[in-house]
């Protein structure tokens, strides 16, 4: 089986769009939407791990990595979940697992909304999550800033974009131990491909946090009235999310698997084999068929 990572391009709507590919064409699809300050380069090692059995799909959201930044297009939550839409369906992509990290969490929920049949399980790791009381305390810093007028709060922000606080991001609270395993290729890499485009595009989804967050309702109803199977899979050593958000999820989902790993944001950097393991053998339970095919085994 060829477990290497191909790297692709494709136009989605106007967006000249790159994406990383692994696994059988006809396999069972994984799609794997990104986080902030990131791209499809978090997925780079996950993917070859499982591409003997599924299809591992990762796009660059418009305005990040190596996909195009159009200026019309709609830098939100709202238009990167229609993005991934647009996405699996020119890939001809009916069902999918999501994998939901960080920012990926909002946006790809948003897509399960859309077309909640298409979406065959959830793997939920240290994603943005829709309950207010269980937000770790690094929130209360972006949330001071809700009090500010719009120009000031965004001038505030805009002070957190820069390649010191992209480390920050990718550190994120970890022991020093785990720190090591991190490479600063991530802020390396993603601070080079910074532009004063991109920088206002940072703004304006960091400061969308505070309309995302009437939006919470929403997404508990999904994971509360469609039960998705779902796995969870969590490093405790996250600020912005640390162990109670984890265990939030189980008010919605309550037949979930949770699993509290030694890690922290970045559990692929960190922990890559507990995962896996973790990942292959929760697919590997998730049946699903196409065209009378049962295409789990």
């Amino acid at each position: 089986m060829d477990a290497r990572v191909r790297h692709r391009r494709v136009t989605i709507g106007n967006v000249d769009t790159f994406y990383r590919e692994a696994g059988p064409e006809g396999a069972p699809v994984v799609l794997l939407p990104h986080g902030y300050p990131c791209s499809s380069y978090e997925f780079r090692n996950f993917m070859p791990r499982l591409a003997d059995r599924w299809r591992l799909l990762a796009p660059d959201y418009p305005g990040a990595g190596y996909s195009a930044t159009p200026d019309h297009f709609d830098y939100s939550f709202d238009g990167y979940a229609d993005f991934l839409y647009g996405f699996v369906g020119t890939l001809g992509v009916e069902r999918f697992t999501l994998y939901l990290h960080d920012f990926g969490s909002p946006i790809g929920a948003r897509l399960a909304i859309k077309a909640p049949e298409r979406v065959v399980a959830l793997i939920i790791q240290n994603g943005d999550i829709p309950y207010e009381d269980a937000l770790g305390p690094k929130y209360a810093e972006i949330e001071k800033t809700w009090q500010l007028p719009p120009s000031e709060m965004r001038e505030k922000l805009a002070e957190a974009v820069t390649e010191e606080t992209f480390r920050e991001e990718f550190l994120n609270e970890v022991s020093p131990e785990l720190a090591e395993r991190i490479p600063p290729d991530l802020w390396k890499l993603h601070w080079s491909l910074m532009t004063p485009k991109r920088k206002e595009i940072a703004v304006d989804l960091i400061a969308g946090l505070k309309e995302n967050r009437a939006w919470f309702p929403q997404h508990r109803t999904y994971l509360s009235e469609h039960r998705p199977p779902a796995l969870i899979v969590w490093g405790p050593q996250d600020g912005y999310m640390p162990e109670k958000s984890a265990r939030a999820y189980l008010r919605d989902l309550p037949d979930a698997e949770l699993h509290l790993l030694n890690g922290g944001h970045w559990l692929l950097e960190t922990n890559l084999d507990e995962v896996v393991a973790l990942v292959r053998d929760f697919l590997g339970r998730v049946h699903y068929t196409e065209g009378g095919i049962d295409q789990s085994r």
